[in-house]
């Protein structure tokens, strides 16, 4: 190798390790990542610029050529939470198109949020389409739609649920009574109850049956952190005994996170953003010729917008 080749070999490392060493600082620095030029060092992480608090949305995402959707949501979520609560208005846009039934996000759901059995938050509606031989079949993903006029919310006699000034509909688990008025109330089956039951009742113990659901065991009775609070279901406290539902991974979305659904979707089929922004990819695709919403005829207004 000659020496000039030995001197351009050895400027494209130092480049490469500048560029790694600012890359790891960004993500120690909460998602911040410092910008390096060639020929220059980035500047070393302060104690203070280290100890400062995350901030609500900790992803610095620049538009990049050919990128994942993931990426464009990302930047959609980081500007709407720069806006007042009242001036967002969070939405789905769910393509049927995309969508293979694999249940990733039925799955990835039910561990964000802890769920107990019979507890379902993201059900995939798994129908079939056609006439016998010329079938087909069809998957449609089913949140809850976050209506902007919810019947859930007027039939609770203890005001339990209501609309948030972003449009989600919330529960307070510590209000609610368990009546089950408002699972009777939606329409779109989006709510289910919480019996205090555990995927290992009835499991079997001891060195043979019990080894393998220690990991499971040990999982079922971690916390679950909905609308932003620590809920610990032992000894039968909320959110036991109450209606839950989904609440598009709220406790995700004030720490600038997608909801669980969108990121783990393998197909890219799910679409989360602040429909209030006319740049946001929601706002793009839900205006387009080919979508619908579910019983749209109830005057219900859901805010999850489906593409055939």
């Amino acid at each position: 190798m000659s020496e000039e080749q030995q001197r351009a070999t050895s400027t494209r490392r130092a480049f490469l390790e500048k560029a790694a060493s600012a890359i790891f600082a960004g993500m120690v620095l909460g998602g911040r990542p410092l910008r390096v030029q060639a020929g220059s060092a980035p500047s070393a992480p302060t104690a203070s610029s280290v100890a400062v608090p995350m901030p609500k949305a900790p992803f610095r995402i620049s538009p990049q050529a050919r990128e994942d959707v993931l990426l464009r949501m990302q930047r959609d979520l980081e500007r709407a939470l720069r806006k007042p609560l009242r001036e967002r208005r969070w939405a789905m846009v769910i393509d049927t198109r995309k969508c293979v039934g694999c249940s990733a996000c039925t799955i990835a759901c039910v561990l964000e949020n802890k769920l107990p059995p019979g507890v379902v938050y993201r059900p995939v509606i798994d129908t079939e389409v056609g006439t016998y031989p010329n079938v087909t079949r069809k998957f449609l993903p089913r949140p809850c739609m976050q209506c902007d006029n919810p019947p859930c919310v007027p039939v609770c006699p203890v005001r339990a649920t209501w609309k948030r000034e972003d449009g989600i509909v919330a529960i307070d688990y510590e209000a609610c009574i368990g009546c089950r008025y408002c699972i009777t109330a939606c329409p779109y089956q989006a709510r289910t109850f919480d019996f205090g039951e555990y995927w290992t009742d009835g499991a079997a113990r001891g060195p043979d049956g019990g080894l393998a659901l220690q990991s499971g065991r040990a999982y079922q009775a971690e916390p679950g952190f909905e609308y932003g609070r620590e809920w610990d279901r032992a000894d039968g406290a909320s959110p036991v005994g109450n209606v839950r539902k989904c609440q598009f991974c709220l406790h995700r979305i004030e720490r600038g996170l997608l909801p669980m659904c969108v990121t783990t979707c393998i197909g890219r089929a799910t679409f989360f953003g602040d429909s209030n922004d006319p740049e946001s990819l929601v706002s793009e695709l839900a205006s387009s010729p080919d979508v619908t919403r579910l019983k749209e005829d109830m005057g219900t207004e859901p805010k999850v917008y489906y593409l055939l």
